[in-house]
Formats: C-alpha cells, sequence, structure tokens
C-alpha cells in the first residue's frame, strides 16, 4: 500500500478491526518513512455483479459510481461516511446474493429506500435524479408522500 503523503511503496498495519458489521477490515497504517499514519479498508469485490441500465446496455458494478450520486445528494447534511459505508455494504450484500447482474433501477429503488430512512432530504435530491422528475409538480407529489 503506498503512503499517500511520501509515495513509498512500504507502509507497514498497525491495527485491523472488523468493520460494517464484519463486511469488511479497517486497517491502520504507518509510513516508516514519514511516520504518517492512514486508514484503509479491505471489502470484498463484486466485479461480477453486471448493472442492466434502463437503455438494455450492460456494465460491471462501480461502488465508487454509486457512492459519489450518494454523497451528492447527502451534501451538507449531517450523514458520516460510516454511514454511506454501511448502507452500501447491506445493498451490495443483497444486490449479490446468487445474482449475477441487477437492473439500475433496483439499485436506484434501494438506495432511495435507505436514504429515506438515513435523512429525507437526501432522500428527495435523489429520487429526482433517480425518477427524472419533470416538473414541480412531480416533485410536490413525491414530498407529500415523504410526510404522508
Amino acid at each position: 500500500m503506498h503512503c499517500p503523503h511520501c509515495k513509498s511503496q512500504d507502509t507497514s498495519v498497525i491495527d485491523s478491526r472488523l468493520a460494517e458489521d464484519g463486511r469488511a477490515v479497517r486497517r491502520r497504517r504507518e509510513c516508516p518513512k514519514c511516520s504518517h499514519r492512514f486508514t484503509t479498508f479491505e471489502r470484498q469485490e463484486l466485479s461480477s455483479l453486471i448493472v442492466i441500465k434502463r437503455d438494455g446496455t450492460r456494465e460491471p458494478y462501480s461502488r465508487s459510481k454509486l457512492e459519489r450520486g450518494i454523497w451528492i445528494a447527502c451534501t451538507k447534511r449531517h450523514i458520516t461516511q460510516e454511514q454511506i459505508d454501511s448502507l452500501l455494504s447491506k445493498l451490495e450484500e443483497k444486490w449479490g446474493a446468487n445474482k449475477k447482474e441487477v437492473a439500475s433501477s433496483t439499485i436506484g429503488t434501494d438506495v432511495m429506500k435507505a436514504l429515506r430512512k438515513l435523512d429525507k432530504v437526501a432522500y428527495i435530491r435523489f429520487a429526482s435524479v433517480h425518477r427524472e422528475f419533470k416538473d414541480v409538480e412531480e416533485f410536490k407529489e413525491e414530498m407529500t408522500k415523504l410526510f404522508d
């Protein structure tokens, strides 16, 4: 693992712990060259999971792409990286269970459900992109459902 500070290739693990309810390993590392400490996470790779897009095309699942979209919805909200990591890990486990493909609509709907429990503003932001609201009326309908 390269040191993010000095780019040295020789770093050592100081501490390892289970994280995300046992779905990942959190490692504290230290660079012997510059003494910089940093954290890494080790997760099971879901490289075999294929996402079926709305237009029928297929592409490999990308956790970082989905995480970026979730963080955009969570901008300026009191949501932690740990909450997002946990949310994604639980959903990835669900999608990867005995499946090789998952529809992008399923991913979007599942993320919306999880965000609704976590933060209603982030939910509405994500829903507005996922459901492609065409006008203010669609937005108002979703807001009404949220508070019923």
